[in-house]
Order: C-alpha cells, then structure tokens, then sequence
C-alpha cells in the first residue's frame, strides 16, 4: 500500500448564477407557471413555490408582475400562444386536409385540458375580462388559418369563427364523457365538424 497522505478533498466549485435580464426573467417565470398550471387551477398555483423553483423572492417577482392576477394573466396569454403553436397544421398538406388536421389538433388540445379550457372559455380561472382576450386570439388565430387554407371570402370569416366555438363545444362535451363511452371516435367527431364547417359555408355563399 503506498504510504502517501491522502489528498485533501478539493473544495466544491462555488455556483455561479447568470443575471438574468427582465425580459428573461419574465419568460422564466411565466415558463415555470405554465408548467405548473398544466397540472393544477391557475387559481391554486402558489407564488412561493414559483419564486422559489426560479430561485428568487416572492417580493421580487412582484418586482416584475405588480399583482398575482398581472402574472396569472401572463401565464394565460402563454397558454393561448402556446395552444396555437400546438394546434398548427403542416403547411405542406392540402388546403383540405390542413382543415382536418388542426381540427383533429385542436380537439386533441381540449381532450388533454379539458378543465383548463373550460375555465378560459367561461372566465372562471381569474376573474379578469382580459381573460377573453386569451380566448379572442385563440379563436381569431384558428379561424385565420381555415381562411388561408380553404381560401375563405372575407365576408365569411364570421362564418369561420362561429364555426370555432361550434368546434369547441363539441370537443368539450365529447371530452366530458369517459373514454369508453363516447358515442364517437374522435376520427368521426372530427369528420363531422369538418362536413359541418363546409355546410355552413355553402349555406352563406
């Protein structure tokens, strides 16, 4: 065995914090609060647990939302983008066929969140009219995608956008029932929204 002392342990290399901008600060927060939301009411989600998961104070997350609802709202504005980006149609499809696809995505969406759309769709997760506004953009950002697709005139846009909050009604009441329940597959429910959409439009040409 070799006589030799042991070597010291070497002293842990200090942790080194970034200095996050505001902006980036921001992001992190509302990215942390979106996390958790998906899991758990906007309404139940706890400041602490968000300042301390980002490493900082409750007071200075306040220093960059003023109120629990300014950050509330922000993770609700996170959640509509979000929705869109997730409900996009591959642009490489058929006008036709994208139609279907973000149909099927958005259905998805709301099978998967059901009580967190339901609460955005009837204001309950804050109580603050900017929450519609979520909403607004939501449905003016699906409708402009089935315009550009089907190469929609521009007076039956309305015609589109009804046929959106159709779309979501369905899925929430189809989603409402237990999977092995449900009168339809989701392909039939899908179907049928779509033949509905063009329905619609013939009648108002």
């Amino acid at each position: 065995m070799s006589s030799e002392p042991a070597a010291p342990d070497e002293p842990a290399a200090p942790v080194v914090r970034r200095r996050l901008s505001a902006d980036d600060r921001r992001r992190q927060l509302v990215g942390i609060g979106l996390a958790k939301i998906v899991e758990k009411p906007i309404q139940d989600l706890s400041l602490d647990d968000v300042a301390a998961e980002a490493g900082i104070s409750r007071g200075l997350l306040f220093h960059y939302f003023p109120t629990k609802t300014d950050f509330y709202l922000a993770c609700i504005a996170a959640a509509g983008r979000r929705m869109l980006r997730n409900t996009a149609p591959d642009p490489a499809l058929a006008g036709e066929e994208q139609v279907v696809e973000t149909t099927r995505l958005m259905v998805e969406q709301i099978e998967r969140r059901r009580a967190f759309y339901l609460a955005l769709v009837h204001g309950q997760a804050v109580a603050d009219p900017r929450v519609s506004e979520v909403m607004d953009s939501v449905r003016d950002g699906s409708t402009d995608r089935v315009v550009a697709a089907l190469g929609v005139a521009p007076a039956q846009r309305d015609v589109v956008r009804a046929w959106w909050a159709y779309t979501e009604d369905r899925a929430l009441t189809w989603s409402a029932v237990p999977t092995g329940e449900r009168p339809v597959p989701m392909a039939r429910l899908v179907e049928e929204c779509v033949a509905a959409l063009h329905a619609l439009l013939d009648l108002t040409v």
